[in-house]
């Protein structure tokens, strides 16, 4: 379908003209906001099947409330793509997660129709809730909805959000948006009950009569709500045979409803708009709905990258000579150990296939545990299950890692315990922008007692570290890597033990030294080429060699420390510290992330250039160092 040929959406520029349609009208809007996703996407990747799954609730939400006015919170953002494209977005929506393009998650930097930002998982129901408390305060007639989907109602701060929705005056809508996937399949006891939650239509039917009658009454306030909804659950346990959980919290509960039914879903919406009191709406869909490729392998097209849209065919680069990544030398890794170590177990969150725990999983599916979104409870899953003899190495995106620090800290850390932290796509990312950077992991851990902390600068460094950290009496290990290819064809190598705390002289040099931690030190030897500079891979964070900084701080008056992660805190602010408790008055440049602004969404080579540690402004420090131009 060509973009002239799109006829009611190339007549939508803002929800207000979605408004002027006839609901009869919507199902065109929805197949053809669906084909406009999928053209798109199949030449600028990005999030497809999550967005296709929301498509008739994105129409039915703008259709029925007055945005930007009332409040639309997303979780997670992948699912909001047709969102952008229906409010002021779809002409520069072929920019998406380019660099100057627009943002590859709502954020309220971008357009007022994006209330918050939500680029992880779980946040909507508590930033929801503050947005209804405050519309309550200021005497404000705003309708505030939280949609929450792909796994994300498996998150803690959900429930969280919703113990404090059942106890605080608010007349939140919640949409839950069950669909039983993230990017793999949803785990756990909530997809279970979720699966089996039914409601007698026939009692919906009467309960939605009833609700009106008694809004139209005035006998719904707070306190005659209570007790109404008190008695509606005990009426609907008696029917239905079950309790439903939502409703034991006192919130209303509606559904389980076709998602994909868009007419529907704006008459249920129309009903439920002014309802008093928490409500939520619970919704069946399918990810990738309406694009049979999409439909048949949801977690390849979470984001499948360049496509064509009439076959599905996907344009994968099978290049042989191209190095493996990062994350599949991990997978095979682990399971090359565990199969040697019985005590070694796989955790992730939610993420097996992103970070590769699939092929442990595929072959040991009784030692690796998919605990759903949830990183804050894999860490103290993996802190109980160390403290009681086994070696869990639990894999976490750098970014997503953030949100158990706690957890790192009082369950792991504070009591020594033998767990791997595998610190997936750390440093930039690219196109998924600031939420996804893994920027922090360094500087936030750095002053944590009793860890050990590593980069490695290749894949085979990678695999020795991984040997290194299972070994006995190593305490809480952590290891970061960046997303994508390494540098080596041949990726595999015996393992040996790396002696914790120690660096390695890659190059001498007489002028200038540079330190670097991790991949980018791969960079930094290109820089390097052709220059009187020494190099060293530092290798770990935390123990420093000592040995190493003792030999650079009285042989150079001048040295260049280059991470892929913050600035401030990172490997140089330690090393500046280390000269400073040692006497040394070496000058020290430090190159990495800022710490002025959050680094916005291009390609990583893009965006390494633009924070300066690109090959070629690596270069240009050293050259700018007194002691080369003595």
């Amino acid at each position: 379908m060509e973009k002239e040929e799109l006829g009611l959406l190339n007549s939508i520029d803002y929800p207000a003209n979605l408004r002027c349609l006839s609901i009869d009208q919507l199902p065109k809007v929805c197949e053809e906001l669906r084909q406009d996703i999928v053209e798109e996407l199949s030449v600028n990747p990005g999030h497809l099947a999550s967005s296709l799954g929301v498509v008739e609730l994105t129409v039915a939400l703008h259709y029925v409330y007055h945005t930007p006015e009332d409040r639309i919170v997303w979780d997670v953002g992948h699912q909001a793509y047709g969102h952008k494209i229906l409010t002021g977005r779809r002409e520069q929506f072929s920019t998406n997660r380019k660099l100057g393009g627009i943002r590859p998650f709502p954020s309220p930097q971008e357009s007022e129709y994006d209330t918050f930002a939500c680029g992880h998982a779980s946040n909507s129901i508590s930033a929801a809730l503050g947005m209804a408390v405050a519309a309550q305060q200021q005497g404000k007639d705003r309708k505030v909805i939280a949609v929450i989907g792909d796994g994300a109602m498996s998150g803690g701060l959900a429930f969280e959000g919703l113990n404090n929705v059942s106890s605080s005056p608010n007349d939140l809508l919640i949409i839950l948006n069950d669909n039983n996937m993230s990017i793999d399949r949803s785990v756990g006891g909530m997809k279970q009950y979720l699966l089996g939650l039914s409601t007698n239509e026939t009692y919906n039917a009467i309960r939605f009569k009833a609700a009106r009658w008694l809004h139209g009454k005035g006998m719904l306030n707070e306190d005659r709500r209570k007790g109404i909804i008190r008695l509606s659950n005990a009426v609907k346990s008696a029917i239905s045979h079950q309790q439903n959980i939502f409703e034991g919290m006192n919130i209303r509960y509606f559904g389980p409803f076709d998602g994909h039914n868009v007419k529907e879903l704006v008459r249920i919406l129309r009903q439920m708009k002014n309802m008093s009191g928490p409500k939520l709406l619970h919704l069946h869909t399918q990810k990738g709905h309406g694009y049979a490729p999409a439909e048949k392998d949801v977690t390849t097209w979470h984001a499948p990258g360049k496509f064509d849209p009439e076959t599905g065919e996907r344009i994968v680069d099978n290049d042989p000579t191209k190095p493996q990544k990062y994350q599949d030398v991990f997978g095979y890794t682990l399971l090359e150990l565990a199969e040697q170590n019985p005590r070694i177990v796989g955790v992730t969150p939610a993420m097996p296939t992103g970070c590769s725990m699939n092929i442990m999983m595929k072959a040991m599916p009784e030692r690796t545990f998919d605990v759903g979104i949830a990183e804050g409870h894999a860490v103290t899953f993996s802190g109980g299950m160390a403290k009681d003899g086994l070696i869990p190495f639990c894999n976490i995106y750098s970014a997503f890692a953030q949100r158990a620090y706690d957890n790192i800290i009082h369950d792991v850390a504070l009591l020594g315990l033998h767990v791997v932290f595998c610190f997936d796509r750390a440093g930039l990312v690219g196109e998924d922008g600031p939420t996804h950077h893994g920027a922090f992991d360094l500087a936030a851990l750095r002053p944590i007692p009793n860890l050990t902390i590593a980069a490695p600068m290749d894949e085979h460094e990678l695999r020795r570290l991984m040997y290194t950290a299972q070994l006995p009496d190593k305490g809480p290990f952590v290891i970061r890597y960046p997303r994508g290819g390494g540098v080596l064809q041949d990726w595999r190598c015996p393992f040996e033990e790396i002696k914790v705390g120690t660096g390695r002289r890659l190059r001498d040099g007489n002028s200038t030294a540079i330190l670097s931690i991790g991949a980018i030190g791969n960079d930094v030897a290109k820089a390097a080429e052709g220059l009187d500079v020494a190099h060293y891979d530092m290798r770990f964070l935390k123990p420093l060699d000592e040995d190493i900084l003792h030999e650079v701080g009285r042989k150079f008056s001048h040295i260049v420390t280059v991470e892929n992660g913050v600035r401030n805190g990172g490997m140089g602010s330690a090393v500046l510290e280390w000269f400073n408790d040692h006497g040394y008055t070496t000058s020290v440049t430090r190159l990495g992330l800022p710490d002025s602004h959050f680094v916005e969404h291009g390609t990583v080579g893009e965006l390494q250039r633009i924070v300066g540690i690109d090959v070629q402004s690596i270069r240009q420090a050293i050259l700018q160092q007194p002691s080369l131009n003595a």
